[in-house]
């Protein structure tokens, strides 16, 4: 292609500068031979990086669980920046993903387990907006 990978490089470690210590997907589109980059985070590096912990080094910790806790608000806003990438059809089936995913991660919601919400939006005990 002509492209210069140091060049790349560079642009790929700029843009995910705040993924730091986040396994992460980077897209490189090509047009004109000008490299652009796009950064496509997973639903795990999403609660993750919602969690707000401290940067670790993977090299060195193996293992890691993620205790903390989310909101609910918190987690409709991750079903939000990962809705392009759902099969639901709606936004209750992406914030159930999502809660799946915080499920696997090891974090709570609202200070219950990812399952009991689950269960209170099937129920419809708790109320999803429309998009």
């Amino acid at each position: 292609m002509g492209l210069s990978p140091k060049k790349i490089g560079e642009d790929i470690a700029k843009a995910t500068q705040d993924w730091k210590g986040l396994r992460i997907t980077v897209k490189l589109v090509c047009k004109n031979r000008q490299a652009t980059v796009v950064v496509l985070p997973s639903a795990s590096s999403l609660v993750i990086q919602a969690l707000k912990e401290p940067v670790r080094d993977k090299k060195k910790e193996k293992g890691i669980k993620h205790s903390g806790n989310l909101t609910i608000a918190e987690v409709i806003e991750v079903a939000r920046k990962m809705r392009f990438r759902s099969m639901a059809k709606e936004l209750s089936g992406t914030v159930r993903e999502i809660l799946g995913t915080c499920l696997s991660v090891g974090c709570t919601v609202d200070g219950k387990s990812p399952k009991e919400i689950t269960e209170a939006i099937i129920n419809g005990e708790i109320e999803i907006p429309a998009n």
